[in-house]
């Protein structure tokens, strides 16, 4: 499901590209990205480039399969000691990806590891996978990192839909383990709208769920806080002892939680 629009993620994959290189001018690329603590920052952006352009030569070929990285062309992208060679070969890798997402279209069949098997996925995807990056890229750069709100919600609702898929608890069987009787996790942006917005994680039945909550609804843990950081914490890119953070109810589901999950 594509909530912003096919041409609105077309757009911010070329904005949070863009974002991610002014963070990251000036960095050293030999530095340790302490989110991503087996990546240094120039590790970080191959990491992005080639992801980019691997999405890219995805639907640019509406592939029906997993395309192998020697057959994505520059996959590997410049070392450390060209920093320019390296930004400009980011740059260039989410401008190809865009060209291809725009001719695909969002509903043209192209390979997916989820059962929508569209264009719209990678377009969404790969919006999201940046998003991410640049605030592992922010952090790590001591760099400022804001997001629009409609951004920020899509970015949760897409882990949240694809990472309760049942295709993900086919491949991670040791997600059985968080569900049992009355284990739920509720998310609470407090700063979005005159409400706040809410999300409950449902694992009280034979797999991972979730929906969106209503005022009243409570759960075994809720994790509040501004928008952007929820989102953040959840990600497991900031602590949750963030100041602007609470955590209230039962932090040891909490802590399985982020500990036995994946994140981006």
């Amino acid at each position: 499901m594509t909530r912003l629009g096919h041409e609105r993620y077309c757009e911010e994959i070329l904005v949070q590209t863009g974002l991610f290189r002014e963070a990251l001018r000036g960095a050293d690329l030999k530095a340790t990205v302490p989110t991503c603590p087996e990546w240094t920052i120039g590790e970080l952006t191959r990491h992005l480039g080639g992801a980019l352009r691997w999405m890219g030569t995805t639907v640019r070929t509406r592939a029906r399969d997993v395309v192998p990285d020697e057959d994505v062309p520059d996959f590997r992208g410049p070392g450390d000691g060209d920093p320019a060679a390296l930004d400009a070969w980011l740059g260039e890798g989410a401008e190809l990806a865009v060209a291809a997402l725009r001719d695909a279209g969002p509903d043209a069949r192209v390979w997916t590891w989820v059962d929508e098997q569209t264009a719209g996925f990678w377009a969404r995807r790969a919006t999201h996978e940046i998003v991410i990056h640049r605030a592992d890229a922010a952090i790590a750069a001591g760099a400022a990192y804001r997001l629009a709100p409609d951004v920020a919600v899509d970015t949760l609702e897409e882990w949240l839909e694809i990472g309760t898929s049942p295709q993900v608890l086919a491949r991670r069987p040791d997600l059985v383990r968080l569900l049992g009787p009355g284990r739920t996790v509720r998310l609470h942006a407090t700063d979005a709208g005159p409400a706040g917005a809410r999300w409950i994680i449902d694992l009280t039945g034979d797999r991972l769920d979730w929906r969106r909550a209503g005022a009243d609804e409570q759960a075994a843990v809720t994790l509040s806080g501004p928008l952007t950081d929820v989102l953040l914490v959840f990600y497991r890119r900031l602590p949750h002892d963030t100041p602007a953070v609470t955590v209230e109810g039962d932090r040891g589901l909490f802590d399985e939680w982020l500990g036995l999950v994946s994140f981006g």
